[in-house]
């Protein structure tokens, strides 16, 4: 049996407005309120940070200020991105099992290379890259990201129709390491445009046919156009209101390792990168007071950090390695290349960086 999808285009939103009503879906979703659903998604010139990134360390503050570029944080993982009206948006929330495919690297998987034969009757030669990229020739046109909540599913992509990348690099802090990492000169080398390809920018509605095509052919689903819920929108209304709309929530993780007694370590492996700021309590530091986990990495489900940091509280630094492995054999989560030993070995690297004065008579003696 064909899975039926609804189809719903919510158009030009404020980025934090998107974002609530991302999370408003999921809910309804969960509640069996709403069908499986595909929402296509527009923004006006937006810095977003993925879940658990540090937004001073990823986005230019100022400079969004001054050039009025709002400021938003993502429910899904993932790296800083830039977004303006020459960019599409997708989303799709539905149940688990409505795909056929039930873990985060299988479901990246044919989600991507779904959107990228979509892509690719345009006229342009798009393919999936993993972890979660679609590229044509070795250049970046949609970037993707999701999880798991429950039995429901949210994957999210962009598709690039028109862009300007001094817009795009006037609002993030492109790290050099992925620069280097591609032997690249700059970051804009390394998107492509739908214009750029084509000669011309087709238009979104041709855009959205191009993607549904894909996704009916590839993911054997039945898309049919839809409206909103004035459920979806009520209750988008208030999580904007009470949390996502919030500067608190935007800016809950913003640069901890400029507070004192703070140490922080980096881990890059083939899932992204695992930052961990540490601060360390006990006569001789030996012990976690607590630790903060940020980065550009997909985990699913998205709080299954918390849940990790607030383990950590107060175990001994000699057994946090071990502890990190535990904790992760015992939690039911999905994990997208990044490994529970990337998180061990970016707390380790933070925990070498202790002061010498602070290890007592182990240092000196």
């Amino acid at each position: 049996m064909v899975s039926e999808f609804r189809v719903i285009d919510t158009g030009l939103r404020e980025g934090r407005a998107n974002i609530a009503f991302d999370q408003a879906m999921i809910d309804a979703r969960l509640e069996g309120l709403i069908p499986d659903t595909i929402r296509f998604i527009r923004f006006p010139p937006t810095a977003l940070v993925g879940r658990h990134q540090a937004l001073s360390q990823e986005i230019k503050l100022d400079e969004c200020a001054a050039k009025g570029v709002g400021l938003a944080r993502r429910i899904t993982g993932g790296g800083a991105i830039y977004l303006d009206e020459g960019q599409l948006g997708w989303a799709i929330v539905c149940d688990k099992s409505a795909l056929g495919v039930t873990d985060l690297g299988g479901v990246t998987k044919a989600i991507c290379e779904a959107a990228a034969f979509g892509l690719s009757t345009l006229g342009i030669d798009a393919r999936f890259r993993p972890r979660n990229d679609i590229e044509v020739d070795g250049r970046k046109i949609s970037g993707t990201g999701g999880f798991f909540d429950g039995n429901t599913l949210i994957f999210q992509g962009t598709v690039l129709i028109d862009l300007d990348p001094a817009d795009m690099l006037g609002a993030l802090n492109v790290p050099k390491a992925k620069l280097v990492k591609r032997s690249l000169d700059d970051a804009a080398s390394r998107i492509v445009t739908l214009k750029e390809l084509l000669g011309s920018a087709p238009s979104v509605e041709t855009v959205q046919n191009a993607l549904l095509k894909g996704f009916e052919e590839k993911l054997g689903i039945s898309c049919v156009r839809g409206t909103p819920t004035q459920a979806e929108e009520e209750a988008a209304q208030q999580l904007y209101d009470e949390e996502i709309g919030t500067d608190e929530f935007v800016r809950e993780v913003d640069n901890p390792d400029r507070e004192d007694g703070v140490v922080s370590g980096s881990f890059t492996g083939a899932g992204g990168t695992a930052t961990a700021h540490v601060r360390l309590e006990g006569p001789n530091d030996h012990r976690i007071r607590e630790v903060l986990i940020t980065g550009d990495f997909f985990i699913t489900p998205p709080r299954i950090i918390l849940d990790l940091e607030s383990s950590l509280r107060g175990v001994n630094v000699e057994d946090v390695a071990a502890h990190v492995l535990c904790f992760f054999e015992s939690a039911n989560i999905g994990l997208l290349s990044i490994t529970p030993e990337d998180f061990a070995a970016a707390i380790e690297i933070a925990l070498k960086l202790r002061k010498p004065q602070t290890l007592g008579n182990e240092v000196s003696a």
